[in-house]
């Protein structure tokens, strides 16, 4: 039995098309909402979840409440973001693997593709995604991160699975660079973060709790990427996605695709960094410099990482 749970904000172009692919599979369905002023809570009801509401900090607050706070009675959970469809092959996939994995067996992953102005994204380094969604219960947890949270076992290994699983957004190019601008200013955090121990820093990926592949994205992306100057850093990694990595096969919406998400937002995030540090330079105290962070971010620092 597989309890799945959702976060949302304003999703009703997507949460309807959510719930439909993994009503095959799902033994109860929660969805945490943010508030919305959409029909998001109508459409989730109406597909049957059992609806709460929480305030939003980041996502990896918001899921671990979730996690805490749910009378979740499957034997599994799985995270499913709003703009995410699993296609029938998957479900059916799961339904058979869950009866047969030996107890060692704690998480299953997916293979997540990328639809982009409705093109599969199948270049850059961008498919396969290797994500743990599916766990028993009690058996992980979610990075207490600011950005790029990830779901980790705490115990057993994975087995990956191989079926249709796609990000696939609704929104507008409009509505990318606005998400993509708050997505931004969390990574920003994060990364000064690092570099200047504000407050705890959760970096639990390892080859043995997610994936191989987001245990070296990680360790490349702070250790190398995140040490180099941001303009140098964001251009190289825009040529080897688009040349080196074949982003240029993906088309016209590729080539929005990789220069928005592999330039325009390295180089976002870099400024932001930039930016940030310029105004905490002339403070040496931590607590002052997460002051300044809450009053330029708007983020709420003290007392939640």
């Amino acid at each position: 039995m597989i309890s799945i749970i959702v976060l949302t904000y304003n999703e009703e172009r997507h949460l309807a098309r959510a719930l439909k692919s993994v009503a095959p599979i799902a033994h109860e369905v929660f969805v945490v909402d943010s508030f919305s002023s959409d029909r998001t809570l109508e459409i989730a009801r109406a597909n049957g979840a059992h609806v709460y509401q929480h305030k939003f900090i980041n996502q990896a607050k918001q899921f671990q409440w979730a996690l805490e706070n749910l009378p979740i009675t499957g034997s599994w959970v799985m995270r499913l973001d709003a703009d995410e469809v699993l296609g029938a092959d998957l479900a059916a996939e799961i339904s058979s693997q869950l009866r047969s994995l030996p107890a060692e067996v704690t998480g299953l992953t997916l293979r997540r593709r990328h639809i982009f102005l409705g093109r599969w994204i199948r270049y850059g380094g961008r498919y396969p995604l290797i994500l743990l969604r599916i766990w028993r219960r009690g058996s992980a947890r979610i990075e207490d991160r600011w950005m790029d949270e990830h779901i980790v076992l705490t115990s057993g290994r994975s087995q990956p699975l191989y079926g249709e699983f796609s990000d696939y957004n609704l929104f507008s190019i409009s509505e990318f660079i606005e998400k993509h601008n708050r997505y931004a200013t969390r990574e920003a955090v994060d990364i000064l973060n690092d570099r200047y121990n504000l407050f705890h820093s959760d970096n639990a990926i390892t080859s043995g709790n997610l994936s191989l592949q987001a245990a070296a994205k990680r360790f490349l992306k702070i250790r190398i990427y995140n040490a180099l100057p941001f303009w140098i850093s964001a251009t190289l990694y825009f040529l080897y996605r688009y040349i080196i990595r074949l982003g240029f096969l993906d088309g016209t919406q590729g080539l929005i695709y990789h220069f928005m998400q592999g330039y325009w937002y390295r180089m976002l995030v870099g400024s932001k960094v930039f930016e940030l540090e310029q105004r905490l330079l002339p403070v040496t105290s931590r607590d002052e410099m997460l002051v300044r962070l809450e009053t330029f971010t708007g983020l709420q620092l003290r007392g939640g990482s």
